[in-house]
């Protein structure tokens, strides 16, 4: 069995699904925001809940993992190109970018959000811009 391919596989269903909840959690947060019943609140805030511990946490935990095992697999003299050490920032963004998120979360559940909907609507295109140079430098592998 080729565990270089199965990884990689993997590695790109779990950043999918990363990338997916990334772009989908800051929405959320732009609808709830907005919100002005108490209901609609509580509705949203089980939904961030479940999207940020069920689906996104788990996805960007296999995605290092896998990404890890690649990196094995390849070598850790692949650090010394350059694609890879711009993904790696990159990656280091968006991971830092997930648990910013995740304080957001924290203070949507407890009341204390002072963001406006506005601020959200424009985080929300930090991992798509990431994702973009990710998928650029990754597949054209710069010197």
């Amino acid at each position: 069995m080729n565990f270089y391919l199965l990884f990689k596989s993997l590695h790109l269903v779990a950043v999918i699904s990363w990338m997916a909840g990334l772009l989908y959690l800051p929405r959320i947060f732009v609808y709830h925001s907005e919100a002005t019943h108490e209901s609609q609140k509580e509705i949203f805030k089980v939904m961030e809940r479940k999207l940020y511990n069920y689906i996104m946490m788990p996805a960007m935990i296999l995605s290092w993992l896998f990404g890890i095992a690649l990196i094995h697999s390849l070598g850790f003299s692949i650090f010394f190109e350059l694609w890879m050490q711009i993904k790696t920032v990159a990656v280091l963004i968006l991971t830092h970018y997930h648990f910013y998120l995740g304080k957001h979360l924290r203070l949507f559940s407890s009341g204390e959000n002072s963001k406006s909907s506005k601020f959200f609507r424009f985080i929300n295109e930090i991992p798509t811009v990431l994702l973009i140079a990710i998928v650029f430098v990754v597949v054209f592998k710069p010197l």
